[in-house]
């Protein structure tokens, strides 16, 4: 295999967490019937570039079914995260009702819902039908086609250049991701900016975060390999800023690499942090592996010294990091009978590779578990404050990922188990 960004042959391996089915890939009573497809789930960094990334061998269109179940709009926290950046960029950019705004992927229109309330002409691209359905619903114009330098070609075609393009996780998913830039390129107004938010590598790193691992993200990014990646399109990273969304983000602001507008200081700051993190030096991804396999050996045995000692053991959050977790651990519904989860897309479901049922979060009151371990760890204060209730019975949350802990309903007395 070569580097899907400067085609050097991959000689690194990362990390390895063997077979896995698609984390996204949520199976009916119907399917449980029928063979389950696995795929190995592996990731290679490039030593030119240092684009971590999966190996090849699940295709987009695999991943990103008509079924997809992933809606942003579940999780009130990442509304609220869209509302504050919508604001923001359109004073930065003193966005009006002659701009015209894209985004890509842009999911159940959790975010474009609000330049649609604000007067300010937007369009989505969003290739997966129930949430490009549920965009549409809300006034928002969907183009269901993934994107790339031919869709990008074609909007030019139409005299559709975007003031702002945005993509917000997006830019990890792609299995192009030089034909992704190159129509970003081709999409921007000559004065526009873009805008992609992403997981930061160096977080994945220094938070041992192996469970944001799973097929449909092709690359683990950092700032370096990303203003590389620009670059090579003639398009330039500007500015900056981290995010604490997804166990840590950034958002970078891209713009041609003629446009006059000046590179902040933040973009050289972070370039240092990461270099001064060792994102360039092959160690650091050596060392990875044993603490990842640390992770899954604390969850496992947690688990099972709950089953022996009698204890009830609930999950919350069928998001694919949880995926990815239980099916490296080789979690079943002998130590995890259900998880609960806010979306009805995936409620009656079963999570893909470990069979546990998914069921409403309502759940959670008539069965009263005495442990409710939150898979999508970087929403764990949203889930806390949302299901306090089950203080009522004396009941306690656990994450495993930085490490396993396990708290009271509050946010206080967090102990590591």
């Amino acid at each position: 295999m070569k580097c899907r960004h400067c085609h050097e042959p991959l000689q690194h391996v990362f990390l390895d967490l063997g077979f896995a089915p698609p984390s996204n890939a949520y199976l009916s009573a119907a399917d449980l019937l029928a063979p389950e497809r696995y795929f190995p789930l592996k990731l290679f960094v490039c030593h030119h570039c240092w684009l971590v990334q999966t190996e090849d061998y699940a295709q987009a269109d695999e991943l990103f079914r008509a079924d997809y179940a992933y809606f942003s709009s579940i999780s009130q926290s990442w509304l609220e995260h869209a509302a504050r950046y919508v604001r923001m960029i359109s004073a930065r950019l003193a966005l009006g009702k002659d701009s015209l705004v894209m985004e890509v992927a842009a999911n159940d229109g959790y975010l474009l819902k609000n330049f649609v309330g604000a007067g300010i002409p937007c369009l989505g691209i969003e290739p997966t039908a129930g949430t490009a359905d549920a965009a549409e619903s809300l006034g928002i114009p969907i183009l269901r086609e993934f994107f790339g330098t031919r869709l990008a070609q074609h909007l030019t075609t139409q005299g559709k250049r975007a003031d702002l393009i945005i993509g917000n996780n997006v830019y990890a998913h792609v299995p192009d991701i030089n034909d992704f830039t190159a129509g970003l390129k081709a999409a921007l107004k000559d004065s526009g900016t873009i805008t992609l938010e992403f997981p930061h590598l160096m977080r994945l790193l220094e938070n041992t975060q192996f469970d944001t691992v799973y097929h449909e993200h092709f690359s683990y990014l950092s700032l370096y390999t990303v203003s590389r990646i620009f670059a090579e399109a003639g398009l330039r990273v500007w500015d900056v800023e981290e995010l604490p969304t997804h166990g840590g983000s950034l958002r970078i602001y891209g713009c041609h690499a003629e446009d006059e507008r000046d590179t902040t200081g933040a973009v050289a700051k972070l370039l240092e942090e990461e270099d001064q993190a060792g994102l360039r030096d092959p160690e650091t991804y050596r060392a990875f592996q044993p603490r990842a396999d640390r992770v899954k050996d604390d969850l496992l045995a947690f688990l099972i010294a709950q089953k022996r000692a009698g204890k009830s053991v609930a999950a919350y959050g069928a998001a694919a990091k949880g995926n990815t977790l239980l099916n490296y651990a080789g979690i079943k519904p002998d130590l995890l009978r259900y998880v609960c989860d806010a979306a009805p897309s995936k409620q009656g479901k079963f999570l893909p590779g470990s069979h546990i049922p998914i069921l409403p979060p309502a759940v959670l009151k008539e069965r009263r578990p005495d442990i409710v371990l939150i898979l999508p760890w970087n929403i764990a204060d949203e889930v806390k404050d949302q299901h306090g209730y089950i203080r009522d019975w004396g009941g306690e949350f656990a994450v495993a990922v930085p490490k396993l802990v396990v708290s009271s309903a509050t946010h206080e007395g967090d102990e590591q188990a």
